[in-house]
């Protein structure tokens, strides 16, 4: 709510002759009401008087006899019905009015003496006057004055404000067609809005900084966005937005459609084997694709420091060997060009000895030992093949350890049971010389001072 000023205004002849008429023709105006008038306008003389000067404009809050004036501005899009209302506190029946930015009286009470049907009473009482005005135009914008007849009259003022939505927006692009890593220029206009629209920018969901500048053509403004971006392949096809901000429009915007050239972008894919490695004797078969805008038109196959094999046959984008050597290593080259540039995708082939099978160990007392080859694969993918190789060839190699060591220990034994320890005693002495065993006991039990000392000998 917008509290104007008050003011003491002096009642212009022709309103005074509308008074009057309305005052007997409608029997509105009472005797006892110009009294009241009379007494007022007694007392107005003489503050007046005192202040030396005809007061025009005093503050809204120095109300006498509790009489005071409520209004608020309005704004509204051109084209659309604005609504002025005049309400008064506190009514005692006096007289209210509304006056145009001229000080034309549009209604006076339910009167309207103003031949433009654009404005229509719609609430009329003794504490308010609403009119409408329909279809509204720039010149309509300024200050509409309610006016109240006490002593002295009041006056309280609201403002229309029109707003005015772009007429058009539009976005200019400096090339239709941009090449991948060029950078482009893009204006988005808006015309002839008020007041000034404020542009933003978007690429797909993402918010983008661009420079404005306003220009002013009488009461409207025309204004310019700039932005600058930097294209990648990946905004093919990428929505460029204008949006406008802007208090009597939403969601108003436009777009372009990015489209961007890019060189080709290749890959190179392995058809056959589908798994393992890439063995001597096999068959291998490469696919290349590429991809680019335009569409890639010149593919070919060839071979990285070296000449292509001659029992290679290269059909399209497919490579084909159906039987491996070792003299096909190297590096295998796809190019895709188009009219933007040219791109390239590399294949290493490795190719590996035939798989070898490892003959089971059987039961023999010589000792062999297997040393394992360690196979490095320069490709990626094919760890898992290397890994079942070396288990296979690792499995072997402890079964014959095993075996070879149970072999040693059975021989060790044996060994050691027919090489037992030998030695002698008292009890064996003459025993060799006796020619029977009564006599050995004899020699051995008369000659034990005679004998040698007893030897024990062990191997």
């Amino acid at each position: 709510m917008v509290h104007g000023r008050c003011s003491v205004v002096p009642i212009e002849p022709r309103v005074r002759a509308l008074l009057n008429s309305s005052v007997k023709d409608r029997n509105v105006v009472t005797n006892q009401q110009d009294t009241r008038l009379q007494q007022r306008q007694r007392a107005s003389k003489n503050e007046q008087e005192l202040n030396g000067k005809f007061l025009h404009f005093v503050r809204f809050d120095e109300f006498r006899d509790g009489q005071n004036l409520v209004t608020e501005d309005v704004t509204v899009v051109e084209g659309d019905v604005a609504t002025i209302s005049c309400r008064v506190k506190n009514s005692d029946d006096s007289v209210i009015q509304l006056l145009n930015p001229n000080r034309q009286t549009i209604y006076f009470r339910d009167f309207r003496p103003l031949k433009d049907s654009r404005f229509q009473l719609v609430n009329f009482s003794n504490s308010e006057l609403r009119v409408s005005l329909t279809n509204v135009s720039i010149s309509d914008e300024g200050r509409y004055f309610c006016q109240l007849y006490t002593d002295p009259p009041q006056e309280i003022y609201t403002t229309i404000t029109v707003l005015v939505p772009p007429r058009n927006l539009v976005i200019d692009i400096q090339k239709e067609i941009a090449v991948e890593g060029e950078e482009i220029e893009l204006n988005c206009t808006a015309m002839a809005s008020r007041p000034a629209t404020t542009i933003r920018w978007f690429k797909g969901n993402k918010e983008l900084t661009g420079k404005s500048e306003v220009e002013q053509w009488s009461d409207m403004y025309t204004v310019t966005s700039q932005l600058l971006l930097k294209v990648g392949r990946e905004d093919d096809g990428v929505p460029v937005i204008c949006l406008v901000d802007h208090p009597a429009v939403k969601d108003l915007q436009t777009q372009r459609y990015l489209e961007v050239m890019y060189k080709p972008q290749v890959r190179v894919s392995q058809n056959y084997p589908v798994q393992g490695l890439t063995r001597e004797g096999e068959p291998l078969e490469l696919t290349c694709a590429a991809f680019g805008k335009p569409q890639p038109t010149d593919m070919r196959w060839l071979r990285v420091d070296d000449e292509m094999p001659q029992h290679v046959v290269v059909s399209g984008s497919n490579l084909l060997i159906s039987n491996l050597n070792k003299t096909d290593n190297g590096t295998y080259r796809c190019e895709a060009s188009n009219a933007v540039g040219k791109s390239h995708a590399d294949y290493m082939l490795f190719v590996y000895d035939p798989p070898t099978t490892i003959p089971p160990p059987t039961t023999t007392t010589t000792t062999t030992t297997t040393i394992p080859t360690t196979i490095t694969d320069s490709r990626a993918g094919e760890e898992g093949s290397i890994r079942s190789v070396d288990h296979a060839v690792v499995g072997g190699v402890v079964a014959v350890v095993v075996f070879a060591m149970l072999c040693l220990l059975i021989i060790l034994g044996r060994y050691f049971a027919r090489h037992k320890g030998t030695y002698f005693t008292h009890e064996a002495k003459g025993a060799d010389d006796a020619a029977d065993a009564d006599t050995a006991i004899i020699n051995a039990e008369g000659g034990q001072n005679n004998s040698e000392e007893k030897k024990e000998y062990f191997i």
